[in-house]
């Protein structure tokens, strides 16, 4: 059997002594813990050389690994002198920690899905310490803050990148320039209260905190529930009463870059020891190679810790939210008092420079949680120009404010945004924005096809006026205006699914040709007419979807539209207004459909009942909750597998039809019992 002792600075409330038996070896294994008494140290180094096969050195501060040279503190630098006039081979671990950190990173963001750390906000209370983790993360986010001027020297400011943090090590970052003031610091109160604060805040808006393994209560003790609660937190050897303490302040995760390969938790000192003796290796002879082989061997994986017993993953998104007329407008404070007092014209003024305010955080969304139980939670980042400034504008215009809203997401550490301006307002529907953004870009336009046709199928049903055939189609007539636009085409290629017969309408002769072919190879059973013309067969058709703008030339007369047809108004702005459906009462005109989201969502007003939400910020949601950090709505050539693919995982993460809107708000079970009897009454005095 085969000696191993660990020699620890740490507290003597974590000893142990246990007989593991490890890559093949009997091993005995014992803690002294020396609260920090360096005398004692000396004592039980000599005491046990010669005696133990090796001695693990443990609660040491590691030497730095980033700057010119590596650097030492004055006790860590004792305790090496101590330990070489040993006869008995010595470690503090250090090889194998570098490996660890390093792998540990590594490990997580592929074992989670490739994208646990994208652009995450990361918090390191040393990043001096903890160089290795901050380099593996730098590939992963750029999100990265440094405490170690305000902690080491008391100057009020971080370090922002790893960059930075190289910098900082070699003495050549300008923040060091700080450093005369640094008794001014140490004695001024007001300024260590400043401090903290900046810490603190620094904490609430992370979404990790890397706390060093030595001197761990010494950076985390003075934080709370407020700081650290809902975070994930990166440390190494986590012993129960660390991980008790942390459950206590309710951290989410904890990620130790120590594995646990026996019945206790040890340190990496204690476990390079072990290698050492099983590989028949000294300190100077092991080598990386041999860590390797080691830790994929005998799977030697950080471990991942739930405090609170259930598994937690929190993904972000941001969404871009825009006013959809002056009405809204008008809901905010400000400009709510000044149209009391001003005319018409003046609030066209102030809807002319509302285009031009910068993009501002309108909204915190918590509280989603999907049936699988991963959560999201994100930022409506709003900017101020309505549809109609939008349209009135160049593409640039609105590209260059949906820029600006993609950069305050990346911050915020949003892991993918959803465009909810118009993709026409685009110009090349957000192709351009999702070249330029630091994070993935969706439009929402998939999701929002979705969710339109299944307001529309809902709809249908429940106006009861259309029979299914045989082979579950609907026995009706159905029309797209717009057929060949980016959501047209899906629009027709899903109904072409649910119906006998579709009818596609554009001006684009040859586009048509090709929509027509498209479906008809991929689609059976359904009979399918084109025409450039509106009016040509609008007469018939039990449901039109207007997926395109209508001018007033080639506006669709409703008039001539069946009684009990359901009319799908894709467009934005809409292409019909009250007043053009109160002409017709037995015609329903939908707006769209709402999605209502899972868990206990709360946000700001943003038009809908509360837990409804747009289909395109749905999209983001859903995209968020699968962990599909991928710019997944671009351009105007909608896939409708992509639209199908969109609507599944929406099912799978709780996402439902809320409600269908149609011009005056959300329809009620009586607005379509009212359009059904009108309809039928209609269809009994047609001659």
């Amino acid at each position: 059997m085969k000696t191993i002792i660990n020699i620890s600075l740490g507290s003597s409330k974590n000893d142990y002594s246990f007989n593991p038996h490890f890559m093949g070896m009997d091993f005995h294994v014992r803690r002294f813990g020396t609260d920090g008494d360096i005398e004692r140290v000396a004592d039980l180094l000599q005491e046990w050389d010669t005696k133990a096969d090796a001695i693990g050195l443990g609660y040491v501060q590691f030497p730095y690994t980033i700057g010119p040279k590596r650097t030492m503190e004055k006790q860590t630098k004792t305790l090496y002198q101590l330990a070489e006039r040993l006869n008995t081979p010595f470690t503090t671990g250090d090889a194998l920690r570098q490996v660890g950190h390093e792998w540990t990173i590594r490990h997580i963001q592929y074992t989670f899905g490739n994208n646990y750390f994208n652009n995450s906000r990361v918090l390191f209370l040393s990043g001096m310490i903890n160089s290795t983790l901050a380099r593996a993360l730098s590939e992963y986010t750029g999100n990265l803050n440094f405490c170690d001027p305000i902690l080491e020297h008391g100057i009020p400011k971080f370090l922002n990148s790893y960059r930075d943090l190289e910098l900082y090590a070699r003495g050549l970052h300008g923040v060091l320039q700080w450093i005369p003031s640094k008794r001014f610091s140490n004695l001024a109160m007001p300024l260590k209260a400043y401090n903290k604060l900046i810490i603190r805040q620094a904490m609430r808006s992370a979404n990790i905190i890397v706390i060093p393994y030595y001197d761990f209560y010494k950076f985390i003790g003075d934080y709370g529930v407020r700081e650290i609660g809902g975070k994930t937190v990166i440390t190494s050897t986590a012993y129960d009463d660390r991980v008790q303490f942390l459950k206590e302040r309710g951290v989410d995760v904890i990620i130790d870059t120590t594995p646990k390969m026996l019945q206790s938790v040890i340190g990496v000192s204690v476990l390079e020891a072990m290698i050492l003796v099983a590989l028949g290796k000294t300190p100077q002879t092991l080598t990386s190679d041999d860590l390797l082989e080691v830790i994929s061997q005998l799977h030697m994986d950080p471990r991942v810790i739930y405090p609170s017993g259930v598994k937690k993953r929190v993904n972000r998104f941001a969404f871009v939210v825009h006013p959809l007329s002056q009405d809204y407008l008008k809901k905010l404070k400000p400009i709510e008092m000044i149209s009391r007092l001003t005319s018409n014209a003046a609030m066209n003024t102030i809807e002319k420079l509302m285009a031009y305010s910068p993009p501002f955080v309108y909204s915190k969304v918590t509280g989603i949680k999907s049936p699988t139980g991963v959560e999201a939670e994100g930022w409506l980042i709003a900017i101020g120009a309505t549809p109609q400034q939008m349209l009135a504008h160049s593409p640039e215009f609105t590209n260059a404010r949906l820029l600006k809203a993609s950069k305050i997401a990346k911050n915020l550490g949003a892991q993918i945004l959803g465009l909810g301006a118009l993709t026409k307002a685009m110009g090349d529907a957000g192709v351009t924005v999702a070249k330029l953004a630091e994070i993935p870009v969706t439009t929402g336009n998939s999701y929002s096809a979705s969710a339109i046709l299944w307001a529309t199928a809902e709809a249908v049903r429940r106006m009861g006026l259309i029979k299914m055939n045989k082979k579950k189609k609907l026995k009706g007539k159905t029309m797209v205006i717009g057929a060949t636009g980016a959501i047209g085409s899906v629009c027709s290629k899903l109904l072409a699914v649910a119906f006998e017969e579709v009818y596609l309408v554009d001006i684009y002769d040859a586009k048509l040709l090709a929509l027509k072919e498209s479906i008809e190879h991929e689609i059976h059973n359904v009979k399918v007419d084109i025409s450039t013309r509106v009016d040509r067969f609008v007469s018939d058709m039990d449901v039109i979807v207007t997926a395109a703008s209508l001018s007033e030339k080639k506006m669709l007369d409703l008039s001539l539209v069946k009684p009990g047809c359901v009319i799908t108004d894709v467009n934005r702005p809409l292409n019909f207004t009250l007043k053009d459906a109160k002409t017709r009462p037995d015609v329903l005109i939908i707006a769209s459909g709402e999605i209502s989201l899972p868990g206990k969502p709360e946000f700001k007003n943003i038009g809908l009942p509360p837990g409804v939400a747009y289909a395109s910020l749905a999209e983001a949601i859903v995209l968020a909750l699968e962990g599909r950090f991928e710019s997944f709505s671009l351009g105007r050539d909608i896939k409708w597998e992509k639209v199908s693919e969109i609507y599944k995982m929406g099912l799978k993460h709780g996402m439902r039809l809320a409600y269908i809107t149609g011009l005056e708000g959300v329809l009620k079970d009586e607005d379509f019992q009212r359009v059904r009897e009108l309809a039928i009454r209609s269809r009994k005095l047609t001659p």
